[in-house]
């Protein structure tokens, strides 16, 4: 809380989340429900999850309950989840990150690609603010290119298409819906666009590799650009054929929110970075060092500021697909990079290692839901502090509030 008695966002926070992603996916010949709360044990272990967390010195908790749980039938809300979450958040000193949809929907929803349930995910928005008049900090949609990606683009998860149209048209409605949250969330209270968002960073080999890189990156933007009202650049290809795709009306709302938002004072963009988010383009022989890594990270968030001008944070961070021996090595060269953008007057503001516990089958994008275990959590599978997680209780005692 600031002196005028407005919420504020800490200069530097040090925050961990739990990771409950729920799409669905085709395995085995048949459409299957992910659910990595049922895999880890987290609503049964719920408090001791939080405790553990909060006495690592994390103050800020990226949280949020399935959607699907909360909606079982179209506008029928069941709070139950929501009122244990956020009474533990409370018992344990935690500001959670209210996180509302998480890559799945309600099984009456039909797909991100398809606009009917931006309107549902409203009406949620609302019932929501309207049962919980505390919680000030928001990601209403987590990922929003990434759920419109693997939706739309790639045929991964959900409607599980593959076209720039289909991405075009996901992408839309998830960033309208993210809109429409925050505008909803801003004018009932004090509140506050946390993002979080995947962060692609671009190396080129050679000179001719840097068109590919541009129409990743300028494709992989397009979530920044609608979300903050800035230009497209339409001249790089894939980016006029994603934007024909969006319907008028969508487009001039998304717009209208847009503007309003980008100068609100309340935005703090979510970059979404790991190891695995490095893309080279061109031929390299050598895997890329955690140096190169968080280096890529720096110069590409450098340009990022230059073209959206609103503070952020490392959102998401973890050693995905690096040894977990090399987590306290990655940490404190990202947190370097984070200290040196700071340092220069950028607004970096935090970090957040997810998630609190390991993940399951994210080494294949979920693809495969058989309960392969992905080491990237503060904690191991059955709950022991790894080495990263004594170095991250130091790091949050150096900008503790």
């Amino acid at each position: 809380m600031s002196a005028d008695g407005t919420t504020s966002f800490p200069d530097f926070v040090v925050s961990c989340g739990e990771e409950g992603s729920d799409p669905l996916v085709l395995h085995d010949g048949e459409v299957v429900r992910v659910d990595e709360f049922a895999r880890s044990g987290h609503l049964e272990h719920m408090d001791d999850d939080l405790a553990a967390v909060a006495g690592l010195g994390v103050q800020i908790w990226r949280y949020g309950m399935p959607w699907r749980l909360t909606e079982p039938a179209p506008g029928e809300y069941d709070w139950t989840l929501w009122d244990r979450a956020l009474r533990a958040c409370e018992r344990h000193g935690l500001t959670p990150v209210v996180d509302l949809c998480h890559f799945g929907l309600p099984d009456h929803y039909s797909g991100f690609c398809e606009p009917d349930w931006v309107e549902g995910f409203v009406r949620y928005v609302d019932a929501f603010l309207a049962r919980y008049p505390e919680p000030t900090l928001f990601t209403p949609v987590n990922e929003p290119m990434v759920t419109a990606s693997c939706s739309g683009l790639l045929g991964f998860w959900n409607d599980r298409r593959a076209s720039l149209a289909d991405y075009g048209k996901a992408l839309s409605h998830v960033v309208l819906a993210n809109l429409e949250a925050i505008s909803r969330i801003t004018a009932d209270r004090d509140g506050w666009w946390i993002g979080a968002e995947g962060f692609g960073c671009h190396v080129t080999v050679t000179a001719d590799d840097e068109p590919a890189a541009r129409k990743a990156r300028a494709i992989e933007q397009l979530t920044w650009d609608l979300h903050l009202g800035v230009e497209p650049p339409t001249d790089v290809e894939g980016v006029a054929e994603v934007l024909a795709a969006i319907d008028p009306a969508v487009r001039d709302r998304i717009s209208t929110l847009s503007a309003t938002i980008a100068t609100s004072g309340r935005v703090v963009a979510g970059h979404d970075f790991y190891p695995v988010s490095v893309n080279v383009h061109g031929q390299r022989e050598e895997p890329l060092t955690i140096t190169e890594r968080v280096q890529a990270y720096d110069r590409e968030a450098r340009l990022w500021h230059d073209r959206y001008q609103v503070p952020f944070w490392v959102a998401e961070t973890s050693n995905l697909t690096l040894p977990v021996a090399d987590g306290p090595q990655w940490l404190a060269e990202l947190t370097a990079v984070i200290d040196g953008q700071s340092a220069d007057g950028l607004p970096a503001r935090g970090i957040c290692w997810y998630s609190r516990g390991d993940q399951f089958d994210w080494d294949l994008m979920l693809l495969t839901p058989v309960g392969n275990v992905t080491e990237v959590g503060l904690f191991d599978v059955d709950r022991n502090p790894r080495p990263v997680a004594r170095h991250y209780a130091d790091l949050a005692a150096r900008h503790r509030t």
